[in-house]
């Protein structure tokens, strides 16, 4: 793409003020519009459609002359005087008889602003209902009406983007010559206005999205380029709903400064940041690296061996750089070595070690905290969602049982065995998202709770406790973390996966008020219904059958009886042929949520009616807030539940392959720390070995180091 023409930085470097002053010096000039003319054909200041760019030059010349650099002719203008934008002398009418919904809206278009009459109505509607009115815009800029058959609904302005924004430049990945020579490829949207006698369904995200395909060839048309990104602002006490809708990404915030902010008043109020990638490849269009800011990621990007822990652990927030460099080392030698303590893994090198442990035993208010150890991970395994059209994001937890760390302080109660002896320990919930297809992507969200035990003095019955003091609420928790996650990724489908302990009332609700992420759940209750026969599971089972479909069942191992765990054979993995049936129902509320409207939700039910000798048939009833209308959409659910399994695969190898029920601290939030090191390491263990099983054909050189590859070389010749 063609870099945007630097005329002030061109005309001030010593060639350019060179040139400046001896053609002053060499030619009478009988005003400044001759100088710009003479410097635009010399410097070759055009714009993409061969214009001069008279403007741009001689505000650049402005400049130079009024710091002393240079002395042009006397301007013969007079001080002009600041002109009032062209108006009505009345009100725009309101529009009539607009239906409740856009679908039913009679006419709507969007209209290019351009004649005398279009450029008073749209700054009319501006100054009279919308906040900021119609403004001074900057750069090359459109306005449009949007007009309908009912009279007109509001209108839309674009003009140049931000000069800085911090979020957004991090976002974009750009330094700042390379901001210089694309921000014209970014166009703001200044103005947006629905008005308020207008209460229309889904107006505002349907003329959002009409106004980016108008504005694409309008611009071309226009100036001779397309744009490649747009950005809007969207002021805090708002939620950005249809900025969502549209397909629109929140990725930051302002800080409160405008454009004319010269002296750092921060006069404004904080604003939401949203883009839309007009161009998905944007970046490369730019000529920024492919990894370039906080775009999407493939799965492979940035395994290798050298570089994973820089990656994954690089930059985290740990209040002191030198610290955030020492979690990286740690993490790779970890890497390398992740069933051994870290004293064995570093082969008893006292000063890593000893760092180690400086590290872990920060105080206990320290920014060296589990989130702050994930942060970086958790922006890395967004970038691979991202990529994605759908993410499954599965919740889960487990128990770590420190119950042998007598002098460990903060441990949580997880239960008393028969004889009343109590476990000691934290319950670690997590949020591990995959791909379709069962490949881990990275963990958003991880706690390492300490249960505490109910007060004796507490009598209140269950259903008077509230929801945010049971032990349930942390599924509530991650659910609302996927949400605010989701307005990050509109293109990416999140799907929150859970087992039978997430089968309550208040997290079906939780959806209900924010939709945006869907639910599969497996039901855990035979709940009333208010249909016939009113119990779910038997109103399922009756339900006629709509296909069948095979089932992958993962193996499960055996496992002794202990303390209240009942005793559980061993299961080989096997296909599971199932029979598929559908039913959608109202879920109705507990008796103590009788205020509350039942649910809508649909089941999915899958049933195997000729299991093997001697084990128990596959039955799963799965409740989900996504829309089940055939087979084949019941039948990717179950697919999609199956996957639930790589969260439990993923417990494994933090138990049995980083062996974090063997670690060893005074305080639970130190073990916490080593705990968050761990889950990244268990991740991608995980993830090379499914890569290593479902792309046997994937070069070695994304998974492993030069070094490693030499020494598994040396180690198959050998065997030969």
């Amino acid at each position: 793409m063609k870099t945007q023409n630097q005329i002030k930085r061109t005309l001030s470097l010593e060639t350019g003020l060179l040139y400046l002053k001896n053609l002053l010096n060499s030619k009478t000039f009988s005003n400044r519009a001759k100088v710009v003319k003479e410097v635009c054909k010399e410097f070759k200041f055009y714009d993409p459609k061969g214009q001069e760019q008279l403007s741009s030059c001689a505000k650049a010349l402005r400049i130079l002359d009024a710091a002393g650099h240079i002395q042009l002719p006397k301007s013969s203008r007079k001080t002009s005087v600041k002109k009032s934008p062209q108006r009505l002398n009345t009100p725009v009418p309101n529009p009539v008889n607009v239906p409740s919904t856009v679908n039913e809206v009679q006419g709507l278009e969007l209209i290019l602003v351009q004649t005398t009459d279009e450029i008073q109505i749209w700054n009319e509607l501006m100054i009279e209902e919308h906040p900021l009115g119609s403004g001074f815009f900057v750069g090359r800029q459109l306005r449009y009406l949007i007009h309908s058959c009912h009279g007109y609904l509001g209108g839309i302005g674009f003009a140049a983007a931000a000069l800085q924004l911090s979020d957004r430049d991090k976002w974009i990945g750009w330094d700042k010559e390379q901001r210089q020579n694309h921000l014209h490829s970014v166009v703001g949207m200044s103005r947006f206005l629905i008005r308020k006698s207008v209460t229309c369904h889904n107006l505002a995200s349907k003329t959002l999205s009409m106004s980016i395909q108008r504005l694409v060839s309008d611009f071309d048309s226009r100036y001779g380029y397309k744009p490649l990104l747009i950005e809007s602002f969207v002021d805090e006490a708002w939620p950005g709903t249809c900025y969502q809708a549209a397909n629109w990404q929140k990725i930051g915030k302002t800080k409160g400064r405008g454009r004319q902010d010269k002296d750092n008043q921060y006069a404004l109020s904080c604003k939401a940041i949203y883009v839309y990638p007009v161009d998905k490849d944007f970046r490369q269009t730019m000529g920024l690296p492919v990894n370039a800011g906080l775009g999407a990621l493939k799965v492979t990007d940035g395994l290798d061996g050298n570089q994973w822990a820089e990656h994954e652990f690089g930059g985290a927030p740990l209040g002191d750089a030198r610290l955030s460099k020492r979690l990286v080392n740690i993490a790779q030698v970890k890497g390398e070595s992740p069933g051994r303590a870290f004293g064995g893994a570093v082969n008893g090198d006292w000063p890593a070690t000893k760092g180690y442990y400086r590290m872990i035993d920060q105080p206990e208010d320290s920014a060296v905290s589990m989130p702050n150890i994930l942060e970086p991970h958790r922006r890395r395994t967004v970038r691979r969602m991202t990529a994605q059209n759908t993410v499954l994001c599965i919740q889960d937890g487990s128990e770590l049982n420190y119950t042998n760390l007598d002098q460990c302080t903060g441990l949580g109660v997880l239960k008393a065995n028969q004889t009343g002896a109590k476990t000691k320990g934290m319950n670690l919930h997590s949020t591990f998202t995959v791909t379709t297809n069962g490949l881990p992507l990275g963990i958003l969200k991880s706690q390492c709770l300490s249960p505490k035990e109910k007060d004796v003095n507490d009598t209140r019955k269950p259903s008077a406790i509230p929801i945010e003091e049971k032990k349930t609420f942390v599924w509530i928790e991650h659910h609302r973390d996927l949400v605010e996650l989701s307005k990050e990724m509109p293109q990416t489908q999140l799907v929150d996966v859970c087992d039978r302990e997430a089968d309550f009332f208040e997290l079906f609700d939780e959806q209900r008020r924010n939709p945006g992420v869907d639910l599969l759940v497996r039901a855990s209750h035979n709940r009333k219904i208010d249909q016939e026969p009113f119990k779910l599971f038997t109103a399922v089972r009756e339900t006629p059958e709509q296909g069948r479909v095979r089932v992958p069942i993962p193996k499960e191992s055996a496992r002794p009886k202990k303390s209240k765990q009942k005793v559980r054979k061993a299961r080989p993995a096997r296909l599971a042929d199932c029979a598929i049936r559908i039913l959608h129902l109202k879920l109705p509320p507990p008796e103590y949520y009788a205020d509350k409207e039942p649910v809508e939700l649909c089941v999915v039910h899958a049933l195997e009616e000729n299991p093997p000798s001697g084990t128990d048939p596959v039955e799963w009833f799965l409740l989900t807030t996504i829309n089940v209308v055939t087979s084949a959409d019941a039948e990717q659910c179950l697919r999609w539940y199956t996957l639930r399994w790589r969260i439990e695969d993923w417990h494994r190898v933090l138990k049995s392959g980083c062996r974090i029920d063997d670690l060893a601290n005074e305080t639970a939030e130190r073990l916490r720390r080593a705990i968050a090191i761990n889950l990244v390491i268990a991740w991608r263990i995980m993830l090379m070995t499914l890569l290593g099983r479902e792309t046997p054909e994937l070069p070695a050189e994304i998974l492993f180091s030069d070094i490693e590859l030499r020494t598994l070389r040396a180690y198959a010749k050998k065997k030969e």
